[in-house]
C-alpha cells in the first residue's frame, strides 16, 4: 500500500520561506509522477506544482511561479516544495500526490493521481 506522509508546515510570516517534505513509501518510487496541491478554507483543491518520475520535468501553477520549487530525491523516496517569498494567499492545508507513471507530461487536474497524503498546514501571517 502506498503511504505518503507530508511534513514541514507551520507558521510564518509573509515573506518567509519554508520546505515541505513528502517521504513516500514506494518500492518504485522512481517511477512515479508527484505533485503537489492545496486547499485553502472555503475552497477546492487546487494545483500547485508537480514532477515527473525523471525529475527532468517540472510544471508549476502561474501563482506559485518564480516562488515556489518542486524537486526529488529518489534514493530517498522524498519529494519537496521549496516556498519562498510566501504571501498570505498561499496558506493551506498542502497535499501530496503520486501516480505511477513514467510520461514526461504532468497532470494538474487532481483526479488523475491515484494515492493522497493527509496534508501539512501552512499558515502565512500579514
Amino acid at each position: 500500500q502506498v503511504q505518503l506522509v507530508e511534513s514541514g508546515g507551520g507558521l510564518v510570516q509573509a515573506g518567509d520561506s519554508l520546505r515541505l517534505s513528502c517521504a513516500a513509501s514506494l518500492r518504485t518510487f522512481s517511477r512515479y509522477t508527484m505533485g503537489w496541491f492545496r486547499q485553502a478554507p472555503g475552497k477546492e483543491r487546487e494545483f500547485v506544482a508537480a514532477i515527473s518520475w525523471s525529475g527532468g520535468t517540472t510544471y508549476y501553477a502561474d501563482s506559485v511561479k518564480g516562488r515556489f520549487t518542486i524537486s526529488r530525491d529518489n534514493a530517498k523516496n522524498t519529494v519537496y516544495l521549496q516556498m519562498n517569498s510566501l504571501k498570505p494567499e498561499d496558506t493551506a492545508v498542502y497535499y501530496c500526490a503520486a501516480r505511477d507513471s513514467m510520461r514526461e507530461i504532468l497532470p494538474t487536474d487532481s483526479h488523475w493521481y491515484r494515492n493522497w497524503g493527509q496534508g501539512t498546514q501552512v499558515t502565512v501571517s500579514s
